[in-house]
């Protein structure tokens, strides 16, 4: 294991996917749907809504062994009848499927279907957020100082409006409104990034929202 390994998330819907894994070894894809890192040393699970206690985390990982193109019907054939029976799927081998001393969280409810992220980062995250590598580095100093300051902000946050939908790099949720931080906002000298963390502190405490640590 090496800190640049690459490492894909991958959402985990149904417990009965996760026996799947469990008991055969492998994950599938959709062809459709297949992400950029299929090629990542690591296979990581998210589990959705119906993981009852274990929902909305990552408890496991597993090596990525490789991946081979087939359909449906092939990798669940007591399903011959199934709407997708002849779609192709990737199938990923997998090695040891290794559970997490602690699992990384997601703070707020989100549906994930795939992560890319680094093995020094998996291994360092306490929650979802913590894994993102993808955006500018000063998105990601501005992040980490507002976690260390107590206010706990969003990555890749996608709002929703009638009429227009777009993703915001970061993003505090509170309970009166959100705080929206857009790309340009955010500064690219030391010292004004932390003024500017004060600000979006500020903006928050105003918005109602909750400072993790005293």
């Amino acid at each position: 294991m090496y800190p640049e390994d690459r490492v894909l998330v991958a959402y985990v819907p149904e417990p009965v996917d996760f026996h799947r894994i469990q008991q055969y070894g492998w994950y599938r894809i959709p062809l459709r749907f297949a992400p950029k890192g299929l090629y990542a040393e690591y296979i990581a699970f998210y589990f959705g809504s119906r993981f009852a206690g274990d929902k909305w985390a990552i408890h496991y990982y597993a090596r990525n062994l490789g991946h081979e193109l087939t359909t449906r019907r092939s990798l669940i054939p007591a399903e011959p009848d199934h709407k997708r029976a002849d779609e192709l799927y990737y199938k990923v081998q997998l090695g040891l499927l290794t559970r997490l001393s602690e699992p990384i969280l997601s703070l707020r409810w989100r549906r994930v279907t795939f992560i890319h992220t680094t093995w020094d980062r998996f291994q360092d995250a306490s929650e979802i957020n913590d894994l993102f590598v993808e955006g500018d580095p000063y998105v990601d100093r501005l992040y980490a100082t507002l976690k260390e300051r107590g206010v706990q902000a969003e990555r890749n946050y996608r709002v929703k409006e009638p009429k227009v939908s777009y993703v915001l790099p970061l993003a505090v949720p509170c309970r009166k409104g959100l705080v929206e931080i857009a790309q340009d906002l955010v500064p690219h000298d030391a010292a004004k990034l932390e003024a500017f963390a004060d600000e979006i502190i500020d903006l928050a405490i105003e918005n109602g929202g909750v400072r993790q640590n005293p």
